[in-house]
């Protein structure tokens, strides 16, 4: 078989790390022999439970896994001993031999795929899974124009030329570095793959749902590219027009600041529940919500590449969402099959006119299958996994080594 290495920040420990990881390397290792070159977090390896049932997993699939430690601080310093962590990880595999391509998921693991593509010419593929240098601007973390800022962007350019193939999450996000690009990509391929889900697990409810409303909201509010203002605003109006309206927030953040940010004046109470999920529990969590919201810092830069997973797993199992504009190509989605609604602004008339549209939605007996058939034709693992199983096969097929 040939060899892949796989180098990913995200854990596999992680939702996120099971369900965009895990889930296409299960389906690729049949015909690749897969490593995955992981950054798992202390609190997660703790879980010797999980830790041995993943091991496991992947034993079953023929697919080796090497964790590293995630680095989070101090950020500069973090950063750097993580690349230096996974070249020398990659390094290893490599002259264990065989090693036909290297799959990058995000920028600092471009940058490690990018070193030995220099050094032994294996190809690699940029699996950008978003605009980095944009998000970290607008998550306040990077001032636009500073050296850091100049810095990334020229990586960028340099990771998307010498990649064999740019993976991005979104249509729009493919079309915005085509035109800011355009002399770099002349001859580059950029494959569009959305976050896909495994639908055999993120699927409707088998009974009827109860008739007591809960919005739910799943996935990170406190990454600073959640919009909070939004979302805490839509609480407060949804409150105010029904005392009895419930909402459920799933998260791995920390609950009393999710609490604190999102309902300031502790004017919920009881009515907001914030709660943790394991991976393996989400699809039930899900199904016990009629409607799920999701709120981005969209009409910037960055937010032309989001691709939230939490769309694929909502419409999976059959639930409409409440989305705002400018991310990705979530609001095109939404409307033209017609599995949620888009609201305008945070406005107090613009909040409760998307409530309004719900409330009308949710009488409507085809949505739950409108949502799940949005699911399967876009957000399919299954589709993904071929995707990626194409674009492994075509630029190994090309390459000389």
């Amino acid at each position: 078989m040939k060899k892949v290495i796989y180098f990913t920040r995200t854990g596999l420990l992680e939702p996120l790390g099971q369900s965009q990881v895990m889930n296409y390397m299960i389906g690729l290792s049949s015909k690749f022999s897969i490593t995955i070159i992981s950054n798992e977090k202390k609190e997660d390896l703790n879980n010797l439970q999980r830790v041995e049932s993943l091991k496991y997993l992947c034993s079953q699939n023929n697919i080796k896994w090497v964790q590293l430690k995630f680095r989070k601080r101090p950020l500069v310093l973090a950063q750097f001993f993580s690349i230096v962590d996974m070249f020398w990880a990659g390094i290893k595999e490599f002259f264990h031999g065989n090693v036909r391509l290297i799959h990058a998921r995000s920028y600092i693991p471009a940058v490690c795929a990018w070193m030995i593509y220099r050094l032994y010419k294996v190809p690699f593929i940029f699996d950008m899974r978003g605009l980095w240098p944009e998000e970290l601007i607008v998550s306040g973390r990077v001032n636009r124009g500073s050296f850091v800022h100049k810095c990334l962007k020229k990586i960028e350019v340099v990771l998307m030329r010498d990649s064999s193939a740019v993976v991005s999450l979104t249509d729009a996000g493919a079309a915005y570095l085509k035109a800011t690009n355009s002399s770099e990509l002349i001859n580059q391929k950029i494959e569009v793959i959305p976050t896909c889900a495994d639908l055999d697990k993120f699927s409707p409810l088998s009974t009827k749902r109860s008739k007591e409303i809960v919005f739910g909201c799943i996935g990170s509010i406190l990454s600073g590219w959640f919009n909070i203002l939004w979302f805490s605003k839509f609480l407060e109006v949804a409150h105010s027009l029904n005392k009895d309206t419930r909402f459920e927030i799933i998260t791995r953040d920390n609950k009393s600041l999710v609490r604190e940010a999102v309902d300031p004046n502790n004017r919920l109470l009881r009515n907001l529940k914030i709660t943790e999920r394991s991976p393996e529990g989400m699809p039930e969590a899900i199904r016990g919500h009629h409607v799920s919201v999701m709120f981005y810092m969209g009409g910037e830069i960055s937010e032309l590449g989001r691709s939230p997973t939490r769309l694929a797993e909502v419409l999976g199992c059959g639930l409409p969402v409440i989305v705002n504009d400018g991310v990705g190509d979530v609001a095109n989605i939404v409307k033209k099959y017609n599995v949620g609604v888009v609201v305008k602004s945070p406005a107090l008339e613009h909040m409760e006119s998307a409530l309004k549209e719900i409330s009308c939605l949710l009488q409507d007996n085809n949505l739950e299958m409108r949502c799940r058939k949005t699911a399967e034709t876009i957000f399919s693992l299954e589709s993904g996994t071929n995707k990626y199983r194409n674009l492994y096969c075509s630029i190994i097929s090309k390459e000389k080594f």
